[in-house]
């Protein structure tokens, strides 16, 4: 927690998911840092895939129990629910960079940052506005 009591684990996955998209964006201007990324060496290719495909699997399971957590107040609520649901399109995301690295071609690279950084920034935005709405109670 910040001094202005502003949680800092937010604004830090806020900015992540801001500087996630800049420097996507900035690498995407050269296309030999492209061509880079998306084939690297075969076996770089095959450990990236298979990296990408077990965060993808990981990230399933987490979403799934935080998504069954949060079905019950009790045990999760909304918070839990909005967590669960970045996971799962983070999971997404993942198998989209395996498909980018599988065939050797940019867009599914470039859907996989666009996937994670934009549903990272999102559920940020939401979880501090579910946040914002405890501290300051119903209107």
């Amino acid at each position: 927690m910040s001094r202005a009591g502003v949680p800092t684990g937010p604004l830090l996955a806020l900015a992540a998911g801001v500087l996630a998209l800049v420097v996507g964006t900035a690498m995407g201007w050269d296309p030999a840092v492209v061509e880079a990324i998306v084939t690297p060496p075969p076996l770089v290719r095959a450990v990236l895939v298979t990296l990408a495909v077990l965060f993808a699997l990981w990230a399933l399971r987490r979403g799934i129990q935080r998504i069954s957590r949060g079905r019950d107040p009790a045990t999760g609520g909304p918070a839990a629910l909005i967590r669960g649901v970045r996971f799962v399109f983070l999971a997404v995301a993942g198998l989209s960079a395996a498909a980018g690295w599988l065939l050797g071609h940019p867009l599914p690279l470039i859907v996989a940052l666009v996937i994670g950084a934009v549903d990272v920034i999102e559920t940020t935005f939401l979880l501090l506005v579910l946040g914002a709405r405890r501290v300051g109670g119903p209107d």
